[in-house]
């Protein structure tokens, strides 16, 4: 017979997509008030595998992803996700978006970001929002899935996501 538990509190990040204006005024404090004091900072990457955004938010586009100190529970990932859509609505301009904000955690098993559109592999959570699996992470590695991002197969954002690991591994021995 199974037994329910706590969940165990997991490593937040969010990824940042912006135009060359940064798109920033607001970003880092908002995002504090949402999470905590931020940790580290991936490298500012062009966004250029895809042009889904530009429309929207204009060309040359860019990515650049975020963790934050506080480890949460991963169940507080849908009021994460309507908090951040709703500084994104805050910092548009002319009810276009400055920025796009993807936040998501890191646990022992996976790398899970939420989103508020569904597809055929998104588990739903609460309120419109679906949690997308964008990699398992088995025996110390990152594996990619069918729907993997191609964005996030590139090197610039392993580089990111084997640091949030080992960010992740120090934050639960300081528990």
């Amino acid at each position: 017979m199974s037994r329910r538990s706590d969940f165990k509190k997991v490593k937040y990040f969010c990824g940042l997509i912006f135009g060359q204006s940064r798109a920033d005024a607001g970003v880092p404090e908002g995002l504090q008030e949402i999470f905590s004091d931020v940790d580290s900072r991936s490298a500012v990457i062009p966004f250029t595998l895809t042009d889904y955004y530009q429309e929207e938010m204009g060309a040359p586009l860019f990515r650049q992803f975020v963790s934050f100190k506080e480890m949460l529970t991963p169940e507080k990932l849908p009021e994460i996700k309507m908090r951040t859509m709703e500084l994104e609505e805050k910092l548009a301009v002319a009810g276009k978006r400055t920025v796009n904000l993807d936040p998501g955690y890191l646990s022992d098993a996976n790398v899970i970001i939420a989103t508020a559109k569904n597809h055929y592999h998104r588990v739903p959570l609460s309120n419109g929002i679906y949690a997308h699996i964008e990699y398992v992470l088995k025996d110390g590695r990152i594996h990619f899935l069918p729907w993997t991002y191609p964005d996030f197969q590139t090197e610039p954002y392993l580089d990111f996501f084997r640091g949030l690991q080992e960010r992740f591994k120090v934050s639960k021995k300081g528990k």
